[in-house]
C-alpha cells in the first residue's frame, strides 16, 4: 500500500495513537482525541488512516505493519508469550492502566472485581479514579491479553499471566 500525500501532524499523531494502543476499540479512541462519538472515530479512521488500519477477527483496531513504520512509535502490545500461552511479554499503556496492572490479582489468585480493583489503587497509589476509568483500563489490559475475565456475580479479574513475566511501559497518555 502506498499513500502518495503526507499525513498531517494530527493524522500522525493519531496513527501513533493505534499503534500505541492496539488492540483498542473505538470507544478507547474518542476518548483519546477528545472526539464526540465512535462514529466520528470511525469516519476518521476512514477518511483519513484507511490504509494503515484494519479490525481483526474481534472487531479490534489495529495498525498494519507499515503504520508502526511510518510513525516510529512501538506497538502496545509486543510478543505473545515463548510457551505458546499467547500472553504478550511487553505492553505499552497509560499510568493508570500500569496500576491497575500492578494491583489486580495475579493469575494464581482469586479474582476480583472492579471496586475491589479501585481501593487497591487508591491504598496503593493514593490516587482516586473514578470507578469507570478503572474498569476501561481493566477492560483495555484485557483486550490486550495480559488479565482474564472470570464470571461470578460480578465479572472479575485477574492477571493471565505471572506480573513478572509482563514488562509494562507506561506512555504519556
Amino acid at each position: 500500500m502506498t499513500d502518495d500525500r503526507a499525513l498531517s501532524a494530527e493524522a500522525a499523531d493519531r496513527l501513533a495513537d493505534v499503534v500505541r494502543l492496539q488492540p483498542t476499540k473505538n470507544k478507547e479512541l474518542q476518548e483519546q482525541w477528545g472526539l464526540e462519538s465512535g462514529s466520528e472515530v470511525h469516519q476518521y479512521l476512514e477518511s483519513e488512516l484507511g490504509e494503515y488500519y484494519y479490525r481483526d477477527d474481534n472487531s479490534l483496531i489495529r495498525a498494519t505493519p507499515e503504520a508502526a513504520d511510518l510513525v516510529d512509535v512501538d506497538p502496545g502490545v509486543e510478543g505473545g508469550g515463548s510457551d505458546d500461552d499467547g500472553v504478550p511479554t511487553v505492553i505499552r499503556v497509560p499510568e493508570l492502566q500500569a496500576r491497575v496492572f500492578r494491583v489486580v490479582a495475579g493469575p494464581e489468585e482469586r479474582s476480583e472485581s472492579v471496586v475491589s480493583v479501585l481501593n487497591k489503587v487508591r491504598a496503593e497509589f493514593d490516587a482516586d479514579p473514578p470507578v469507570d476509568d478503572v474498569r476501561a483500563a481493566l477492560q483495555s489490559l484485557r483486550r490486550k491479553g495480559v488479565v482474564e475475565v472470570v464470571y461470578r456475580t460480578v465479572p472479575t479479574f485477574r492477571l493471565a499471566a505471572a506480573r513478572e513475566d509482563i514488562d509494562v511501559e507506561v506512555t504519556d497518555s
